[in-house]
Parts: C-alpha cells; structure tokens; sequence
C-alpha cells in the first residue's frame, strides 16, 4: 500500500513565492492542477492532506478535497482544522480551512476528534481494512503542542489495530520533541534519516512525520524533492504484518 502524505498550503505556494507575506491569501489559479497531476503521479493508495481549502475565495468557492477525488476518482472525507464551537469558524478564509483524507478503496469509518488546547485541533482518525489512520497538524505554540501530544498518546493507546499517525507536528525541535510519544507508545519513524521537510525549496526543519505501529513494516521511504508547497511530501509504501492470534 502506498501512502501520500502532504501539507499543500492551501494550493497557494506559487502566490508566496512572489509575495511571502499575503501569498496564502491569493487565489490558487491553476497552482492546484499541478498538485493534482503530481498526486496522480506518485499514485497513492490513501493520502492525508493538510492546510486544504474547503471552498473559499481563493479557489474559485470549490472545495480541494472534492476536486480532487473527482480527478483521480477516490473517496474523501474532510473537516474544518478548528473546533465548531470556535470563533476561527466565524472568521472568513478560516472557516474553509481543513484537513482531509483520500482514499482508492471504500473507507470502512471516520471519527473526529478535537484536542482540548491548540488553535488548530483536528485529528482525523480513518479505518481501512487493515490499517487505521490518524492526521494530526499540531499547534506552532510549545505548551499547546506539548498538551496535543499527551491527548494524542491518550487517543492512539486505545487502537487495538496496527495504525499510522501522520502530519504536520509543527516540531520545531524535531523528532526529540515527539520522543516520548514515540517511546510510550511504541511508534517509529519512517523515515530512518529524519530528513527535513520545511521550507521546500531548502528544507531546514523536521516538522513532518509519518509514525508508525510495529506491525507496519515500511518497504520505501522518499520524500519527492517538489516545490509545489512550503512543504515537502513524504511517500511511504508498506505492508501490515499479520498479527498472531
């Protein structure tokens, strides 16, 4: 199986490159079919994506996400980044703003949950046949990321299936910052070299991962050298390995 992981900047990083200071405000024009035509490409079985535009000004009022299961003919499922009861929900451009996940087979559950502190909240938890997924995009502030992370080992302690947690961890520190969620709850790292991700163009900062379950055996890592976002994409092909009754 073949999975994409992704922060596509809302489709916007053609307008940062020439204004970085209100170029995620711009209209994505057609910065999101060359996303597309690269995600068809590397061909992914299930991919997560992160900082996704729900249907707001800049894309033309469609949403992402439907965009592009429409395109490659996958089955998705998406939800706003900030709380309901948020008042980022009342706020314009915001109130679009999301994750949301891809998938080439039927998507057997979805839960949303929501940390307690953070200004971005959302994990997306998805149930596959044999493998269940959680994506995360954490808070840029230490403390609320910090409490993200307790609530995360809380929440992936309870799967009793092999699962990945995938995302933008914001770690500005890197993989130490995530160690003892790795530790506690036997999680490793796909990606042996801890490559950095951020910025695309001279990646500097490990700030996303793909973490895996043991019974998840990784059979290829890359990260595809693309500067289509502020971030670089991380593909992982794996199997699950049977577990013994």
């Amino acid at each position: 199986m073949r999975f994409l992981l992704y922060n596509i900047c809302y489709g916007t990083h053609g307008n940062q490159k020439k204004f970085p200071l209100v170029g995620m405000l711009g209209k994505t024009h057609d910065h999101m079919d060359e996303i597309i035509d690269f995600i068809d490409e590397v061909n992914p079985d299930v991919m997560g994506l992160i900082e996704v535009d729900n249907g707001s000004y800049r894309s033309g009022k469609k949403c992402q996400v439907e965009k592009i299961a429409e395109k490659l003919g996958h089955f998705h499922t998406y939800r706003s980044k900030y709380a309901t009861d948020s008042w980022w929900q009342r706020i314009p451009i915001y109130n679009k703003q999301g994750n949301a996940f891809l998938a080439k087979d039927t998507i057997r559950g979805e839960k949303y949950h929501y940390f307690e502190q953070g200004m971005k909240k959302l994990v997306i938890e998805l149930e596959l046949e044999h493998v269940t997924f959680f994506l995360v995009h954490l808070a840029l502030g230490y403390r609320a990321r910090q409490a993200q992370i307790l609530h995360l080992y809380n929440m992936i302690k309870e799967t009793n299936r092999p699962y990945i947690v995938a995302g933008d961890f914001n770690a500005f520190m890197g993989e130490d910052e995530i160690q003892l969620l790795m530790s506690a709850s036997s999680l490793q790292n796909a990606d042996k070299e801890m490559q950095p991700t951020f910025p695309s163009h001279k990646p500097k900062r490990h700030l996303d991962f793909i973490l895996h379950s043991p019974e998840v055996r990784v059979n290829k890592f890359e990260m595809p050298q693309v500067q289509l976002s502020d971030h670089l994409p991380l593909v992982l092909d794996f199997d699950v390995v049977p577990v013994a009754d």
